[in-house]
């Protein structure tokens, strides 16, 4: 679940504790092009008040209208929109775009206080940076929490709805310079739990970024006791070959989706011939974004972590492949930015 979604239900609970009616809905399947993804959420005020989304604005004003007042849902129920070409139409969707929207009640905590306990619960465990599983009654309305896993995923079968709250991703960063600040930040918005690992004194002296863990173990430690896998990114941050390589000839062979390292185009052809004298294929070195980031003539280290969030995002949702070269943008310039801004 994005951050964002998190907010939402934030509002959901602030809304019902002020006496206020409250709908929370889910995008629970998609079909073609639709603007938001599965499991994205809506809390719709009694008043049409909303924070978040489901369509990107195509249904809200409809949904505004069939569940405010005295169309507000008792019941959990299922909508969809996008169905025929007329709606599609109507609503704005993207061609083809079809959406299926579980819309359920916060009920007033004289009815059933246990709504309102476990959506706090639920938050307050995604403040500890903990997955819960959320699992909702069509029938009943009834809501039960239960700790999730990494493979925990949306479900939906017209009975049950269960969804995934807390800090799907996560992120290593190898080196705890100034970057790695700006990068940790600006990850945790995108739904990342942020690790940073540099065992050297010099540079974790005063790191107190709240909500990122430290650890001063060397990285390949790291890297092996993190048991990567497919929702993990790791990126090389520090310059010093003796600790940035480290954890990439773990991490290129390990399932992590993202594997990126700072530096200049010769600097990374250098750092590849060094992977390849040890235990590290071609097909893994491949895997590595290096130079780091999209070329988009960043300088700054917010401007460079922008760069790299950019490029984790496109082969996160698909848009590019792991590793470097050519990947449909054409090819990277000789001296990409975010990688030329450090020798």
């Amino acid at each position: 679940m994005d951050s964002v979604d998190l907010e939402v239900l934030r509002s959901a609970v602030a809304w019902r504790k002020s006496g206020h009616g409250v709908t929370l809905a889910t995008v629970v399947e998609t079909w073609g092009s639709a603007p938001r993804p599965v499991g994205a959420m809506l809390a719709i005020r009694g008043d049409g008040m909303v924070s978040g989304s489901v369509s990107g604005g195509c249904v809200e004003d409809d949904m505004i209208d069939k569940l405010t007042g005295e169309a507000a849902p008792a019941h959990p129920k299922l909508l969809t929109y996008g169905v025929t070409r007329e709606q599609a139409e109507r609503f704005g969707l993207p061609c083809g775009g079809r959406l299926a929207i579980v819309v359920e009640p916060v009920v007033d905590p004289a009815q059933d206080p246990h709504v309102l306990e476990r959506l706090e619960q639920l938050l307050a465990a995604s403040d500890r940076r903990e997955l819960t599983v959320r699992t909702l009654d069509m029938e009943s309305g009834r809501m039960s929490l239960a700790p999730g896993s990494r493979d925990s995923i949306l479900s939906f079968d017209g009975k049950t709805l269960q969804t995934v709250h807390g800090p799907l991703w996560r992120l290593l960063l190898i080196g705890a310079g100034q970057l790695s600040r700006y990068l940790a930040e600006m990850a945790r918005t995108l739904d990342y739990r942020v690790t940073v690992c540099d065992p050297r004194d010099e540079y974790v002296f005063g790191w107190d970024l709240p909500g990122v863990d430290l650890v001063r173990t060397m990285p390949d430690d790291t890297v092996v006791a993190m048991e990567l896998d497919s929702r993990c990114a790791v990126v090389a941050l520090t310059h010093d070959p003796k600790l940035d390589d480290l954890a990439l000839m773990e991490a290129l062979k390990s399932p992590a989706f993202y594997v990126g390292a700072l530096g200049s185009r010769s600097n990374n052809e250098k750092r590849r011939r060094r992977l390849a004298d040890f235990d590290v294929s071609q097909a893994e070195i491949a895997r590595l974004s290096g130079p780091v980031g999209l070329p988009i003539g960043s300088k700054t280290p917010p401007e460079i972590a922008v760069s790299i969030l950019a490029e984790m995002t496109a082969v996160r949702r698909g848009v590019l492949q792991p590793g470097s070269g050519e990947r449909g943008l054409g090819a990277r310039p000789a001296a990409l930015t975010s990688g030329a801004a450090c020798s």
